[in-house]
């Protein structure tokens, strides 16, 4: 139990810590990546999208499997 207590304690100033350094870096206009520009510029931002997309739909299934789990249902009858 102290483990995972630990290793949320952790994730979260390491969170904590990379939101910092976006903000203090002069990332809080909103434009992380400049996809414009000469010969192919897009490409970061469409890799980073790729990346957010697909964190971001692990997370809902996982967030779903802890809600299933946590309510006993270990099956997808229902």
């Amino acid at each position: 139990m102290f483990r995972t207590m630990h290793l949320r304690l952790n994730a979260l100033r390491l969170g904590l810590a990379v939101a910092a350094a976006a903000v203090l870096s002069g990332c809080s206009d909103g434009q992380l990546v400049d996809a414009g520009g000469e010969r192919g510029g897009g490409g970061l931002a469409f890799v980073l999208m790729v990346l957010f997309i697909a964190l971001f739909t692990a997370s809902l299934f996982y967030m779903d499997h802890v809600r299933k789990r946590r309510s006993g249902n270990s099956t997808d009858g229902e």
